[in-house]
């Protein structure tokens, strides 16, 4: 029988998701550590192999603003399960994959899974813990997942330089069985009573528009399909979801219910956070590329280095209760901006026969600041949030910021790209990364625009921090 009891809900609970986030990210940083042979293998250029990572982020697209309904109408653990199960059907077809056409689909697949997954998985901790333990539960939650960062790196660089990278996709199975597991022993199968009819217009305009959009952007100067199609595509999915818009405005319950936006935390955490992961969606696209294309490392010394990232990540995740209680969210997401954004930048002055021990330190630093960020937006978002609104305001809020995370790399693509054009190289070389790093550090430093309009205080009820000590 499922136990999720206030003694157990705020520990139990956020450690069952952070199982789906360990596959998740240990699946995400495998594959981005391996683009570089991927590449060779498949045929084709290592940027081209942005695909495989945007096609996850179309399949997100898609089914993201409808996880909210689903999760209401059949009961958020049964959601949750099937989610897991079926991303590990997805790996499995990543696994069997022969051409860049079959591991795209095989990553929307996944991505359909992931849209389920995680933002799922926030609902049911949301629901079983009370907000005074809010920032500790999302701790809890993202301490054993960023594992993930971790373990992918090192396991995906082993693999791919002295196994066969297909096996890497296979590392996903004990973790879902695990994950399916636990939650059939530990979750109840919480939903709404009345969910409503699902708004199928917006489900149209919604997935329509942001397949095209992402697809075309991922398109760009690849060479796959003619610039005007892609461009094309750009401009439908921009008008479709413009027409959302418009749509939301005039039904009373729509799909993605853009009125959140109006709340100033939330509208801190989702708009000014999805500026700051365009930035740092572009990183672990980036820096395997330059470590293995750049600088002429193996996946597996590449992989050595990335994880430096992670480990810097984990050490920030345990003092940021303390840093949120001392200078409230305000202040720390207005200066740590331009310290993710610094720290983005620097990774562009990586060259070859820089020593290991300072390109440890340029990595590392490149956790550091960005998770004491992520965690502070991801709690941030439901400080205002009732919780009946909890499954359409995450529905919100993981539509725009897995919308930015894959814009992210794709920028990152068509930079990479055009520098390596003006520099006129057949070949990526180092000298072709350092644009594209100072460009998406710029974007973290953008969001301060938005986060500055937040009140002073604004998420003092989740940081248990007064009006005051927001101000220190």
């Amino acid at each position: 029988m499922p136990l999720t009891s206030s003694r157990f809900g705020p520990l139990i609970v956020p450690l069952i998701v952070a199982c789906a986030l360990l596959m998740e990210n240990v699946d995400s940083t495998i594959l981005v550590t391996a683009i570089p042979v991927l590449a060779r293998d498949l045929g084709h250029n290592p940027i081209t192999l942005k695909l495989a990572v945007t096609s996850y982020v179309v399949g997100l697209g898609v089914f993201i603003p409808i996880c909210g309904w689903v999760a209401d109408r059949f009961g958020a653990r049964t959601v949750f399960r099937t989610a897991i199960a079926t991303f590990v059907v997805g790996s499995l077809l990543c696994a069997a994959a022969t051409s860049l056409t079959t591991l795209v689909l095989a990553r929307f697949i996944q991505g359909v899974g992931g849209a389920m997954m995680v933002p799922v998985g926030r609902i049911l901790m949301f629901r079983a813990v009370p907000k005074s333990e809010f920032i500790r539960a999302v701790t809890y939650l993202t301490i054993p997942a960023q594992a993930g960062p971790v373990l992918g790196p090192l396991l995906g660089g082993f693999i791919t330089t002295y196994l066969n990278w297909r096996l890497m996709f296979f590392i996903n199975v004990p973790i879902g069985i695990l994950g399916i597991y636990l939650t059939n022993r530990y979750i109840e199968n919480s939903h709404e009573d009345h969910p409503g009819k699902l708004d199928w217009t917006g489900f149209v305009l919604t997935g329509l528009g942001a397949s095209l959009f992402m697809l075309g952007m991922s398109t760009i100067g690849s060479g796959l399909i003619l610039e005007s199609t892609a461009v094309g595509l750009v401009l439908i999915g921009a008008l479709l979801l413009g027409l959302y818009w418009i749509y939301s405005q005039r039904v009373e319950n729509p799909l993605l219910d853009l009125s959140f936006l109006r709340i100033p935390t939330f509208n801190c955490s989702v708009l000014g956070g999805s500026l700051f992961r365009i930035g740092l969606g572009a990183l672990p696209f980036l820096l395997p590329l330059l470590l293995q294309d750049g600088l002429g490392m193996t996946a597996f010394e590449g992989g050595i280095i990335t994880c430096c990232s992670a480990i810097g990540s984990f050490c920030t995740k345990t003092v940021a209760i303390k840093i949120l209680k001392r200078w409230g969210f305000r202040n720390v997401l207005i200066v740590n901006a331009v310290l993710c954004g610094m720290a983005v930048a620097l990774c562009g002055v990586l060259h070859p026969g820089m020593s290991w021990l300072t390109i440890w330190f340029i990595v590392t630093l490149g956790g550091i600041f960005p998770a004491l960020q992520f965690t502070s937006l991801n709690s941030l978002a439901y400080a205002d949030i009732e919780t009946r609104d909890v499954g359409r305001s995450t529905s919100v809020a993981s539509v725009i910021q897995q919308m930015s995370l894959g814009l992210g790399v794709t920028i990152a693509g068509m930079l990479l790209h055009l520098s390596q054009s003006l520099n006129g190289h057949a070949q990526l070389a180092w000298t072709d990364f350092w644009p594209a790093f100072l460009i998406v550090g710029m974007f973290s430093v953008a969001s301060i625009a938005i986060t500055r309009r937040m009140p002073i205080d604004g998420g003092s009820s989740v940081a248990g921090a007064s009006a005051t000590a927001g101000g220190h």
